[in-house]
């Protein structure tokens, strides 16, 4: 399986992203790593360029709302196929209601949100959600 992954907007959080990085090829997944500060067009590009099955978007700075609630029209202009897109990390700052966090992104077009959740929980419910498909 191919996974595009990377630190959405103005977020320079690499050891995370070097982590997320490594669990995945740990995991058999091919990755393809576009590092931080990439803009949701450029994650688009690169799930087309590749032909990747998932997307992984991460951010640790909070500010993923506003980088990413444009993601269900952009996904409009590109043939997707049947990609699964998750998001990760910390989702919010101040003071959020976490309940809507999770249907929020998932109105932006996430199939899978993980809102401070442990990067191993997250990569299994990928991989079970992927299995899931795959059945």
């Amino acid at each position: 399986m191919k996974v595009v992954t990377g630190v959405v907007g103005n977020d320079v959080h690499v050891v995370a992203n070097r982590l997320i990085d490594i669990s995945l090829r740990e995991r058999g997944f091919r990755v393809f790593n576009l590092g931080v500060n990439t803009y949701l067009e450029e994650f688009l590009d690169a799930v087309v360029e590749t032909d990747a099955d998932v997307l992984l978007i991460s951010s640790l700075n909070g500010e993923a709302e506003g980088w990413c609630r444009d993601l269900a029209f952009l996904k409009e202009g590109y043939d997707l196929g049947n990609v699964l897109f998750a998001i990760g990390g910390n989702l919010a700052v101040g003071e959020v209601d976490p309940a809507s966090i999770v249907p929020k992104f998932e109105r932006y077009g996430f199939d899978l949100v993980f809102h401070q959740v442990d990067l191993n929980e997250g990569l299994d419910r990928i991989e079970a959600a992927l299995a899931e498909r795959a059945s």
